[in-house]
């Protein structure tokens, strides 16, 4: 394993999950969050981690476990495989997770009258903080690997986790009145990135090869298109002109292609 990319590669875990702090920065400043905006830069987050999955994670898996001496054959079964258990992996938390209220979903900067906005808050930031767990292990193993492809999608991740501070810091400060609180739950639950790739990389590290590489480039790819199919997407329809989501969609996908070909 090159550790020359450790530090470079922690850092841009750290920004994608700490991203939901800025989320809850925003609460406090503006009075209401722009869909049209939000729908559009979700679908670009969308873009991005789906063009980067198929292109360039999932092919370099594939090419991972042929550099381990398996027949061509039996590679490709083995990154499909591990592409379905990244998915699998995210829908059993999913399942696992409760969800009182989607965590995901942009709420409004608004606040409104409620008793357990509180309660709502705190499982908001725990459920966060679990989906981001497995998220960080995937943009810290392609960071580590191809510190091009980690930038492009902590990037991603960092646009889809600042809704998701919003999610959090808003029933908070609208239950609690303090700013303080709100803001640290919500940086908490961002964490949560960083941790999913220190204990994932203090994990594989005893017995990193080429076969455990293909596996879990496999499974990021996976996870990187549930996000994007199960959060990122349906989150951008529900707030914006469904034409704006796929403009947005588009667009990730253009400027991913565009920027990979220029640092070949």
């Amino acid at each position: 394993m090159d550790m020359t990319n450790f530090w470079p590669a922690l850092g841009m875990v750290t920004f994608a999950g700490l991203a939901t702090g800025i989320g809850s920065l925003i609460s406090f400043l503006s009075k209401n969050t722009s869909p049209r905006f939000l729908a559009i830069a979700l679908g670009f987050s969308a873009g991005v981690m789906i063009y980067v999955s198929f292109m360039e994670i999932l092919p370099g898996a594939g090419e991972s476990f042929s550099a381990s001496g398996l027949p061509q054959g039996v590679a490709n079964f083995r990154m499909v495989a591990g592409f379905f258990a990244g998915i699998a992996l995210m829908a059993v938390i999913d399942l696992l997770v409760p969800k009182f209220e989607n965590p995901h979903e942009v709420h409004s900067t608004v606040c409104a009258k409620g008793k357990n906005l509180h309660r709502l808050g705190v499982l908001s930031a725990i459920a966060i903080a679990v989906h981001n767990f497995p998220e960080g292990l995937a943009t810290f193993a392609v960071a580590l690997q191809e510190p091009r492809l980690g930038v492009a999608i902590a990037i991603a991740i960092a646009i889809h986790n600042i809704p998701e501070g919003i999610a959090i810091s808003v029933p908070i400060y609208c239950a609690t009145g303090s700013r303080k609180k709100a803001f640290r739950w919500s940086f908490l639950s961002g964490l949560s990135e960083p941790l999913g790739a220190l204990i994932g990389f203090f994990f594989f590290r005893a017995f990193f090869t080429d076969l455990v590489l293909g596996w879990l480039l496999a499974g990021v790819a996976g996870i990187m298109v549930y996000i994007s199919l199960d959060e990122l997407l349906p989150t951008a329809e529900e707030h914006g002109e469904h034409h704006l989501c796929i403009m947005g969609l588009v667009a990730g996908m253009a400027v991913m292609a565009g920027s990979l070909l220029l640092l070949e």
